[in-house]
């Protein structure tokens, strides 16, 4: 199945340690994903992006100096962009738009900061029954959520860090990462770091960088007359179930498995047909929900699943080829890149880390403290 609309364009900014403004940073991802679709500025007529701090599309649009037909600045963290993807299929199927870019950037590591904004003192939930413990933002929610894994359904500290030995395989591979180049992770370096927030290390936990993404989409009918194949979107979901954790009666379920039903009920595919999952790692802990979530293997069953290398370079299932934000970058929201890298993947741009034959892959975005959460199936043709 296809929704008749193609990514025709992705590219990332610098990453790491830039020194370069969010408006610079946001600047070079759009410049680049155009020019990889052979497209200018001209040619946009719809901008969808958001920002840590709520940086919206008319900031954007202002400044590349640009009047879109439609735009969207949704906040809904690290799933923001997945959900972008689904408003501008909707967009250019109504003739909203012709040519949407999404992006994103940030300069959390230059600005030395990981603020995601707020107060203590808000009148919301959290900040009546959880601030005062003084939680660390959103580790402690989500140190929460593996504890009551853990407890559940048994497994070890050493069978979750495989998530990150295995990222930090693949950003080995990849020149972009900013653990390119590191030495191999092992399960007992990550065990024996610093524990930030019981049971999570300091290795359990996304990096924080600099850097951003775009990528630019337009009719599949168009697609085919630009420089690159397309890349189509198939199908996409999206749930949205918590704030805090007030409300959650459990945190090892989360809202994936509807957004994720959804998207392969649209593309007609199942978890059985993908050829690589990129999938939201701001915590270990994160992908072991998600993979059971997105149908990938049962609940409780995700340590044993991950274990023997699966999900490392060479294994049955290549996850977060990138290296993830465990090891390639996280500038604060990170969905934006998992549709750079599925896209690279699906064309066979990946280089060293390229997994053969791809045809299929899944994006899966996690935004809060396992608040929102949205899934996308993208395709090429064999």
């Amino acid at each position: 199945m296809s929704t008749g609309v193609a990514i025709v364009g992705a590219a990332e900014s610098d990453l790491g340690v830039t020194n370069r403004s969010v408006l610079g940073l946001q600047a070079q991802a759009v410049g680049r994903a155009l020019a990889d679709a052979g497209l200018a500025l001209r040619d946009v007529d719809g901008i969808a992006t958001t920002g840590v701090s709520r940086f919206s599309a008319t900031q954007l649009a202002d400044y590349f100096g640009i009047e879109p037909r439609w735009t969207d600045s949704t906040y809904a963290g690290g799933a923001a962009f997945e959900m972008f993807v689904a408003r501008a299929v909707q967009a250019i199927g109504a003739g909203q738009a012709t040519t949407v870019v999404i992006s994103f950037a940030s300069d959390q590591r230059s600005a030395r900061s990981r603020s995601l904004g707020g107060t203590a003192d808000d009148g919301t939930p959290e900040a009546q029954f959880e601030h005062p413990y003084g939680p660390l933002y959103p580790i402690s929610y989500y140190a929460m959520a593996a504890q009551r894994y853990l407890h559940r359904y048994g497994g070890s500290r050493e069978a979750l860090a495989e998530v990150a030995v295995a990222a930090r395989e693949w950003a080995r591979l990849n020149p972009a990462a900013y653990r390119f180049g590191a030495d191999p992770l092992t399960a007992a370096d990550v065990t024996a770091a610093p524990v930030i927030s019981s049971p999570l290390t300091a290795l359990d936990c996304c990096l924080v960088t600099d850097g951003g993404g775009a990528v630019v989409l337009t009719s599949l009918d168009r697609a085919r007359d630009l420089r690159r194949a397309p890349v189509e979107v198939l199908g996409y979901g999206e749930r949205t179930t918590n704030t805090s954790m007030t409300a959650v009666a459990d945190p090892t379920v989360t809202g994936a498995a509807g957004s994720a039903a959804d998207a392969f009920a649209r593309a007609g595919v199942g978890p059985a047909d993908i050829d690589v999952a990129e999938v939201y790692d701001s915590f270990t802990i994160t992908v072991v929900l998600t993979l059971e979530a997105l149908g990938f293997c049962g609940r409780g069953e995700a340590l044993d699943w991950v274990a023997g290398g699966r999900i490392r370079p060479g294994g049955d299932v290549p996850l977060n080829t990138s290296g993830g934000g465990l090891s390639y970058c996280h500038p604060g929201q990170f969905g934006i890149l998992l549709l750079v890298e599925a896209v690279a993947q699906l064309r066979g741009d990946a280089g060293a880390r390229q997994v053969p034959g791809a045809r299929l892959a899944v994006a899966h975005g996690t935004g809060g403290i396992l608040s929102t959460h949205a899934t996308v199936v993208l395709g090429v043709d064999p």
